[in-house]
């Protein structure tokens, strides 16, 4: 199991200078290149488990380095809910399967990039690297192995509550609040988790209520200071979500009063949505994110992990953005193996 260090910024430098030195160089480009089992080879440099943005901004990365590469995807993301995706460039305010589907064509041109949607339910290492199997019974090998598996919501037991997610029940202002601006808004919360939700979304509406859900448990400080900014706090229980195709109209309580709003802010428990790397062997944080250093390396040599299921910061940017390292940083320890 690779130790986790802190590395100097002379050998952050040192280290990632050879994959960022890029060299422009012409590269046939064919048609969609979905995995065919009659054709295709099912041995790979790399694979990728999870096919969203994090692991497709990935294998663009390796595909443009030559790299024989298989992406695995069941075809879930956890924001298929959402209608409109924000706060990234050339794409806010898209719909989220649109970024999807054009950045899937993107990367399916590079030639050694296959694609197969199929739910990857195992991992085992072996002499050369790794196998993974799928639900379908496919077996797939590869010299390393990619998870951008991101994080799956735990969502709370109130009625109405999933088919409000990503809809009007939120998880980010800087994803979403802009569109919500103003307007009457619950945040669905208790504790120091209360307290932090309010003070951030009150930079976009000053029309907020906390709803504990059962007794508070904010300190008296903290109530005081949010009382202070006239946020109410309510602790009767809450028992569903009134809302029209996910559009929350009311909160209704357990003792039948309602209260009409626009908005809600939650952030409900997740959990990784793929066992395999903790099967594996990789440590988690503290937070149940995994453990990884400079260069998106998990605790298991030759296993990388990147986007959500790395850091708390669940963005479509972050999740691109580390892909694009994690392919960078990967092709350059294949090349160091390799020459």
């Amino acid at each position: 199991m690779t130790e986790l260090k802190k590395i100097s910024r002379r050998e952050l430098i040192k280290k990632g200078g050879l994959a960022l030195s890029v060299i422009a160089l012409p590269l046939p480009l064919t048609a969609f290149s979905n995995f065919n089992e009659m054709k295709d080879n099912q041995n790979f440099d790399v694979i990728i488990v999870g096919g969203s943005y994090a692991g497709l901004s990935a294998a663009m990365a390796l595909g443009r380095a030559l790299r024989n590469v298989l992406i695995i995807d069941s075809g879930l993301p956890c924001n298929r809910q959402t209608p409109h995706s924000h706060n990234f460039l050339t794409q806010d305010g898209e719909k989220p399967n649109v970024i999807a589907e054009k950045a899937k064509k993107e990367v399916l041109k590079y030639d050694t990039v296959k694609f197969v949607t199929d739910l990857a339910v195992s991992g085992t290492k072996t002499n050369k690297g790794f196998e993974i199997s799928t639900q379908s019974g496919k077996i797939f090998s590869a010299k390393k192995l990619v998870f951008a598996t991101g994080l799956k919501d735990k969502m709370l037991k109130v009625q109405g509550f999933s088919e409000c997610w990503g809809i009007t029940v939120l998880h980010c202002p800087y994803c979403h609040g802009y569109e919500v601006r103003n307007q009457k808004t619950g945040i669905f919360a208790n504790g120091y988790g209360a307290f932090h939700l309010a003070r951030l979304i009150s930079n976009w509406t000053k029309d907020l209520t906390i709803f504990t859900n059962g007794k508070s448990e904010l300190t008296q400080e903290q109530t005081d200071e949010i009382k202070s900014h006239n946020i109410a706090i309510v602790d009767k229980k809450i028992a569903s979500l009134k809302h029209k195709n996910g559009v929350v109209e009311e909160i209704v309580f357990s003792d039948n009063t309602t209260f009409p709003l626009k908005v809600i802010y939650s952030r409900p428990p997740v959990e990784q949505h793929c066992k395999i790397p903790e099967l594996l062997g990789c440590e988690l944080t503290e937070q149940g994110l995994f453990k990884v250093d400079a260069f998106q390396r998990t605790t298991v040599d030759n296993v990388f992990a990147c986007g959500d299921n790395t850091n708390p910061l669940r963005a479509v940017s972050y999740a691109v953005s580390t892909g694009n390292n994690t392919g960078v940083f990967l092709n350059n320890a294949l090349i160091e193996e390799e020459f």
